[in-house]
């Protein structure tokens, strides 16, 4: 007699596995999802588990509370299925860029973006205006990471720009987001204010600095021919996590003039040369 089919796919047998059996396929899963992180100290810390019980869980010596499981659950954007299945799987199903299609594609460079190419935290940017090739604009953006899955970035619109332009400057109206993927010689990313209302396409390398913490790029903005400048360098500067220095860069938000862009941006970005 045949075992009896679950909804799964799965037959009882299969689904019948004894502790043993779950501890190793957690154990495993873990292993796989702590591997895109620098070490297992900075990963425990974040998910307020012991290092040590921590790594028990990753041997399969042990298994975590209902309410642990639940936090690492959250933190890497999987669900229950991590004590089933290769997490490799679970994190393609129901995904697009991850997804079977692309997930060599488009998904390989998101998957594969680590702190060292582009670290989590608040990033000051540079760019000539789209709007008036006569000034700059000046922004601040925050990258930060969901579990392995993914590297995302936010900032809103410079209100200078939206009042130029205008359009409100409520923050529901000037957000944007986007996703970060590795390149073979930097970064890039497609950003969208909400409801698909603008698009741009950016792209950025490291440069040599003090701190090693410039990259310079260029972004491209999604309009028609005819509508003026599409294209324009762009200079990133990271600043860390520090909330100090972000509100200092935040209140020089907006428009500015070539003088008073900062030195090391304005060497960078060359406003005197066309954009090539």
């Amino acid at each position: 007699m045949a075992d009896s089919l679950d909804v799964s796919g799965q037959t009882g047998a299969e689904t019948n596995r004894s502790p043993a059996q779950l501890r190793n396929m957690f154990g495993t899963n873990l292993r796989h999802l702590a591997q895109n992180y620098p070490s297992i100290s900075e990963l425990s810390r974040r998910l307020g588990i012991n290092r040590t019980q921590f790594n028990r869980y990753m041997s399969g010596e042990s298994f975590p509370r209902p309410d642990i499981l639940d936090r690492i659950c959250t933190f890497f954007e999987v669900d229950a299925r991590i004590l089933l299945e290769p997490v490799e799987t679970i994190g393609r199903q129901g995904q697009i860029l991850n997804g079977p299609f692309l997930a060599d594609f488009l998904g390989h460079g998101i998957r594969h973006l680590d702190e060292t190419t582009f670290p989590t935290g608040f990033y000051r940017f540079t760019r000539r205006s789209f709007v008036d090739s006569n000034k700059f604009v000046i922004g601040l953006v925050y990258v930060f990471r969901s579990g392995t899955t993914a590297t995302y970035i936010k900032g809103y619109e410079a209100r200078d720009a939206m009042r130029y332009q205008g359009l409100s400057e409520d923050a529901k109206m000037r957000e944007f987001r986007g996703v970060v993927t590795s390149h073979e010689d930097g970064v890039a990313f497609i950003i969208s204010r909400r409801h698909a209302m603008t698009y741009s396409f950016n792209y950025l390398a490291r440069v040599g600095s003090l701190e090693n913490n410039f990259w310079l790029g260029y972004v491209a903005r999604t309009v028609r021919d005819g509508s003026g400048e599409r294209v324009t360098r762009m200079v990133y500067e990271h600043l860390g996590q520090d909330m100090g220095r972000a509100l200092k860069a935040a209140r020089s938000a907006g428009f500015s003039s070539t003088q008073d862009l900062l030195p090391y941006h304005r060497h960078l970005l060359r406003p005197e040369e066309p954009f090539r």
